[in-house]
């Protein structure tokens, strides 16, 4: 038996409406939940740092229902939040983290609570409290950065957790270590972000917040810059409501009313031509964004991965498919991994095959 195989771990990542929560065996879950938080409920707290004890509360009764009497966590991880720019990799949580993340300073979303809840739910207990690979893991290319206008910079903001985790999965798959390749990996869920991994560092990433790159299901991606502008002009007095085009009501629901692709591929198959365009032109820029980074990676690509829950549509990926398998093989690793990661990570800092990182601002 493996030592870990002995070990407990949770695993705790908040969203904006949901707290989800995975006790681990080692590698084997036993248990995976999520607690859905109504508007009402959260309408109490006047900030996201203020719904700390009551997700709190929720999570204890998850431990006590869930993990085995006479057994002990070894560890407890949390998603990563918004934090200073870093490297990718496993972080204890210590003081200068969670000044940060109760703070905003880098900005406020409820991932933040992520590495709030573990040190919450470690500290008492003397066990170690950890985040691994959040959404600001910056390893970009200093030419990566520039923009082409001095006041605003290229920055990373990207679905780093389970890019990494589908890109070790792809290595694995063709016999290699993950820093030992060149990869190309597409993230395919609301938010669509493209990342080129050069050995291990994805030294170019699309800001798959409010920023570039293919449209999705819900965010407008990049935007022609001239008509962006005339559009924001339109909307001077209503700043809101141009965000939101860009971001929660942009992409594939703009054109379709709706950010749900399996809907949207039910009105193909029912004959809906509209819906067959916006699902190929959406499928069509992330090729594009894709094959941009044979460039990045100057041509020397080991694999190019599709992942996330998008990635679990073959009518999609055939449609990407057939636009970069020039480039080099193709490989699909379904689904969004993301408790998954956050265990292995967890189990990689406890049996120190993964360097545990001190967070520095």
């Amino acid at each position: 038996m493996r030592a870990s195989d002995s070990i407990f771990v949770l695993v705790i990542n908040p969203g904006s409406t949901s707290t989800k929560l995975a006790l681990f065996h080692g590698e084997t879950c036993l248990q995976n939940y999520t607690i859905r938080h109504s508007a009402e409920e959260l309408r109490r707290f006047s900030s996201v740092a203020g719904q700390k004890n009551y997700r709190k509360e929720l999570t204890e009764t998850f431990i006590s229902d869930t993990l085995p009497k006479d057994a002990e966590l070894a560890a407890v991880i949390g998603r990563g939040g918004l934090l200073a720019p870093l490297e990718s990799g496993v972080y204890s949580v210590n003081s200068s983290m969670l000044e940060d993340l109760e703070s905003a300073r880098w900005g406020e979303h409820a991932s933040n609570l992520g590495a709030i809840l573990a040190e919450e739910i470690a500290r008492p207990r003397g066990i170690p409290s950890y985040i691994a690979d959040p959404v600001v893991v910056d390893e970009m290319l200093d030419e990566a950065r520039f923009s082409g206008c001095p006041e605003i910079q290229r920055v990373s903001i990207f679905h780093a957790l389970n890019q990494k985790s589908a890109a070790r999965k792809a290595a694995a798959r063709l016999g290699k270590s993950y820093e030992e390749l060149n990869l190309i990996v597409a993230h395919l869920g609301g938010g669509i972000s493209v990342g080129a991994h050069r050995r291990g560092r994805v030294i170019d990433v699309n800001n798959a917040l409010d920023g570039d790159g293919p449209f999705s299901p819900e965010r407008s991606g990049g935007l022609p810059a001239g008509q962006l502008v005339s559009l924001a002009l339109e909307y001077r007095d209503r700043e809101k409501e141009i965000r939101k085009k860009i971001v929660g009501q942009g992409g594939m629901v703009a054109y379709l009313g709706t950010n749900d692709l399996q809907a949207a591929l039910e009105r193909i198959n029912a004959g809906d031509t509209k819906a067959e365009a916006v699902v190929r032109a959406m499928a069509y820029q992330v090729a594009k964004e894709i094959a941009s980074h044979g460039a990045t990676l100057k041509g020397r690509i080991d694999g190019i991965v599709l992942t996330g829950g998008i990635a679990c549509s073959g009518y999609v990926t055939d449609l990407i498919r057939e636009r970069v398998s020039y480039l080099a093989p193709v490989l699909v690793i379904e689904g969004e991994r993301e408790m998954e990661a956050l265990a292995e990570n967890a189990l990689g800092a406890l049996n120190r095959t993964r360097t545990i990182k001190e967070y520095r601002r």
